[in-house]
């Protein structure tokens, strides 16, 4: 398995040598997503994360989540720029007002800050227009039938050729494609191929996914590469789910779990 290694913290630092993260996340009906993702970037060393979200979630999740910053959807679209990566998608909803939230998004983003969209966003994504020649770097978290949208083919289609299937979706989108699997697939935008090969059936349950993508966007954040970034944020999430399981079997892990635990797979790393 390949050896990983964590961004460097430097001592003489501040929060904003580790970067700021902006999640447009939640929903009046998927609270816990903006709550997983946000957590998670900074669970993973981010300096500062903020969560642009709606009023019923600005209501709850900051009692979970002091550490964090909030702001409305509007007042992250006017801020957008003033933050080294971009997360969109975790329980953002299906409707019209999120459609138009994400168009702006990506359209007032500034092409060298990083963007991850995942879950809702894949969803909206696979419906849109939008030209992403603009965009440096752009990673999609798909899981198979996110990618089965994506690319408007069958689920089989894609279960049947998953390196297949990842390129075709970097190729499309000019993006690092993470295609969540039993073994993870990450895809380059040159069309390199990495497949994670730890991990269990602990990360098969709701939510785990917002937190992979907070995981991703706060290695960013750190100045890590898309593609490194997205490559140490699967191996981390899934060592995680390991270490979680040995103490609460595959069964009982939940995605609140995760970044609990992550401070134990970081640790294997830096020793």
């Amino acid at each position: 398995m390949k050896k990983f290694t964590m961004p460097k913290r430097e001592q003489q630092s501040n929060k904003g040598t580790f970067g700021k993260v902006l999640n447009f996340c939640g929903s009046d009906n998927y609270i816990g997503a903006a709550y997983l993702a946000t957590v998670s970037s900074l669970k993973v060393g981010a300096g500062l994360s903020a969560l642009a979200s709606t009023e019923r979630v600005l209501n709850i999740v900051p009692s979970f989540l002091p550490e964090a910053i909030y702001f409305t959807r509007e007042e992250g679209l006017e801020k957008i720029n003033d933050f080294t990566v971009v997360l969109i998608g975790c329980g953002l909803g299906l409707n019209k007002d999120s459609e138009d939230l994400f168009s702006k998004v990506l359209t007032k983003t500034a092409p060298n800050i990083p963007i991850i969209i995942d879950a809702d966003g894949l969803n909206i994504l696979a419906k849109s227009s939008l030209n992403f020649e603009s965009k440096d770097n752009l990673i999609l978290t798909p899981h198979p039938l996110e990618a089965s949208r994506l690319l408007n083919c069958s689920l089989n289609e894609v279960l049947s050729d998953i390196e297949g299937s990842a390129k075709r979706i970097s190729q499309k989108y000019k993006c690092v494609t993470v295609l969540k699997t039993h073994h993870t697939v990450i895809c380059n935008k040159d069309l390199t191929i990495y497949r994670n090969l730890c991990g269990n059936s602990a990360l098969a349950k709701s939510g785990t996914g917002d937190v992979l993508a907070g995981i991703i966007a706060g290695l960013l954040a750190q100045g890590v590469n898309a593609f490194e970034a997205s490559k140490l944020g699967v191996y981390l999430h899934a060592r995680t789910g390991e270490i979680i399981s040995e103490h609460l079997t595959e069964y009982s892990v939940l995605a609140s779990d995760l970044p609990k635990y992550l401070h134990k797979a970081i640790k294997e790393l830096i020793n």
